[in-house]
C-alpha cells in the first residue's frame, strides 16, 4: 500500500489562505522542516530561493517562510514576484539547495499554496517530501541554530531582468517579432512585468498588456488563461494578430488567434511538436502529453510519424516521463508545456515564445498556423463524492469496461478520481458525438448512485 502525504497534495502543498495547512504556523514548521532535511544532509551551509506571484496573502506566507529556514541556519534568497519556472531557473543558477515559489496557481487570490523545486530546478522529489513531513511531525522546536549560525536573508532586484534574459535566448537567434500586434493577458498574475517586456524587447510592433495591474486580490479575476474571454475582446477590440493569456504563476497559457478563436494546449502541442520536428529541433522523433489530451492530437502526431506518449494527469508526470525517455517537448491541454531544452519546468512565455516563432516561420496569419487538427468530441463531467470513493467498486469497473468496448478504436473512456478534492472525473470521447453524449452521461449516473 503506498504511503500518504498529510501536507503535500500533488503539487506541493495549497489551500486557503490563512487556514489549515497555509496558517504562518504551519508554513513556518515547513520551512523549519525543510531546513532540517538539508541541514542534516551535511554540515554546510545551505541555501533557499524563494519566489511568490502577486496575492496578499503572499505578504504572510513569505515571512513566515524565511522566519522557519533561517532559525534552522538556512540562508534566504528572495526573488519578489516572478513566474515558477522563473524561481526553478534561479534556484539552478544560483546552486541554491532548495527553491520555493509561492503561488496557487490559477485558483482565486483567497487560495495559496508552495511549489518546491529541487537543486537542478525539476520539482522536489515525493521521498523528499515525504521526509520534510516527518520533520514536520517530530518534536519541531528541537534542533534550533544557536545565535551565531542564524541564516541570512537577501532580497535581490535585479531577478526579473535575470529572467527575462533566459526566455528571450529561448527564441531563435536573428529571429524577431516585427510586423506582430500582440495582446498578452498576465491575469495580475506573476509575469506582469515580465511578459510585455519579453515581447516588446524582441520586436514586437505592438504589445497591449491587460491584467498587469495587481492588487492583491485581483489574481486570475475575469483574466488570464481560465478567463479567455477578456483576451479575446481584447484581440478583437484593438485588431491583434493574437492573443495570449498566462496563469496566475505564469507556467501555463492558451492563446488566440487575428479572429478570437481560442487554442487550447493540444493545438500548440500539435504546432510546437510538428515544428520542431521540421527544423530537427526534437531530442526523440515524439512528444509526451497526458492521458486528457484529444484523440485528435494523437492522431495527428502519429500521423507525423512522431511517437505520442500518454501521462497521467499533472505537469510532474510529463516531466518524468520526458526525462525517462529522453523527450525535449510535452504538455498538458489545460496549456502546461514544457521545452525542457530551455526551462526545468513549463513556462508560458517561453511556450509562447516557440508558437510565435513557428508563426514567423510560416508567415501566415495565426488563424491558418494555429489550428492543426480538428478535435474528436469530447465530454467531462464530475461526480462528487463523500466517504469512500465508488472507484474501486467493481460494478463501476465493469461499466468503464463495456463502454470502452462500446467505442472499439474509435473512442476512448477515462474515469479517474480528482487529486485534490472528493470529485469522480468521468470523461470520455470519441468521433461519434452522440455516443459520447451518452456514455458519459451513463457512467456519471452510475456513479452518483453509488456516491448517494
Amino acid at each position: 500500500m503506498s504511503r500518504k502525504k498529510q501536507f503535500f497534495g500533488t503539487d506541493g502543498i495549497r489551500g486557503r489562505a490563512n487556514v489549515g495547512k497555509m496558517t504562518p504556523d504551519n508554513v513556518m514548521r515547513f520551512g523549519m522542516a525543510a531546513g532540517k532535511y538539508f541541514r542534516n544532509a551535511d554540515n554546510r551551509r545551505h541555501s533557499v530561493v524563494i519566489g511568490k506571484d502577486t496575492r496578499l496573502s503572499g505578504y504572510m506566507i513569505e515571512p513566515a517562510l524565511v522566519a522557519g529556514f533561517t532559525s534552522v541556519g538556512m540562508d534566504v534568497k528572495l526573488c519578489g514576484p516572478l513566474p515558477t519556472s522563473g524561481v526553478a531557473m534561479m534556484t539552478r543558477r544560483l546552486r541554491a539547495d532548495l527553491g520555493v515559489m509561492i503561488t496557487a496557481s490559477h485558483n482565486k487570490f483567497s487560495d495559496n499554496g508552495i511549489k518546491l523545486f529541487a537543486p537542478n530546478g525539476q520539482k522536489l522529489s515525493d521521498d523528499a517530501e515525504f521526509e520534510i513531513e516527518s520533520y514536520m511531525d517530530q518534536k519541531w522546536k528541537e534542533g534550533l541554530a544557536p545565535s551565531e549560525d542564524l541564516g541570512r536573508v537577501r532580497r535581490y532586484e535585479d531577478f526579473q531582468a535575470r529572467y527575462i534574459e533566459i526566455v528571450k535566448s529561448s527564441f531563435p537567434k536573428r529571429m524577431r517579432l516585427d510586423g506582430l500586434k500582440i495582446v498578452i493577458d498576465c491575469a495580475n498574475g506573476a509575469a506582469y512585468k515580465t511578459a510585455p517586456d519579453t515581447l516588446w524587447e524582441l520586436g514586437a510592433d505592438e504589445v497591449i498588456p491587460i491584467g498587469v495591474s495587481p492588487n492583491g486580490m485581483n489574481i486570475n479575476a475575469e483574466c488570464g488563461s481560465t478567463h479567455t474571454q477578456t483576451m479575446t475582446q481584447k484581440v478583437l477590440e484593438t485588431g491583434a494578430d493574437l492573443g495570449i493569456a498566462l496563469d496566475g504563476d505564469a507556467d501555463r497559457l492558451i492563446m488566440c488567434d487575428e479572429k478570437g478563436q481560442v487554442i487550447d494546449g493540444d493545438q500548440l502541442l500539435a504546432l510546437i511538436g510538428s515544428g520542431w520536428k521540421e527544423n530537427s529541433l526534437l531530442s526523440k522523433p515524439g512528444i509526451v502529453a497526458t492521458v486528457m489530451s484529444n484523440l485528435g492530437l494523437e492522431r495527428f502526431i502519429e500521423g507525423q510519424d512522431l511517437t505520442f506518449i500518454r501521462t497521467p494527469v499533472g505537469d510532474r508526470h510529463v516531466a518524468a516521463r520526458m526525462r525517462k525517455d529522453g523527450y525535449n517537448v510535452g504538455g498538458e491541454q489545460s496549456g502546461h508545456l514544457l521545452m525542457t531544452d530551455f526551462s526545468p519546468t513549463g513556462d508560458g512565455t517561453i511556450a509562447a515564445l516557440q508558437v510565435l516563432a513557428e508563426i514567423k516561420r510560416r508567415g501566415r496569419p495565426a488563424s491558418e498556423v494555429l489550428k492543426l487538427f480538428d478535435p474528436v468530441p469530447q465530454l467531462l463531467k464530475n461526480v462528487r463524492y463523500s466517504g469512500v470513493s465508488p472507484m474501486e467498486r467493481d460494478e463501476l469497473q465493469s461499466a468503464i469496461k463495456d463502454a470502452q468496448s462500446m467505442f472499439g478504436n474509435s473512442g476512448r473512456v477515462l474515469v479517474r478520481a480528482s487529486g485534490t478534492e472528493p470529485l469522480i472525473r468521468v470523461m470520455a470521447e470519441g468521433d461519434d458525438a452522440a455516443q459520447v453524449e451518452k456514455i458519459t452521461t451513463d457512467l456519471a449516473s452510475l456513479i452518483e448512485t453509488m456516491a448517494a
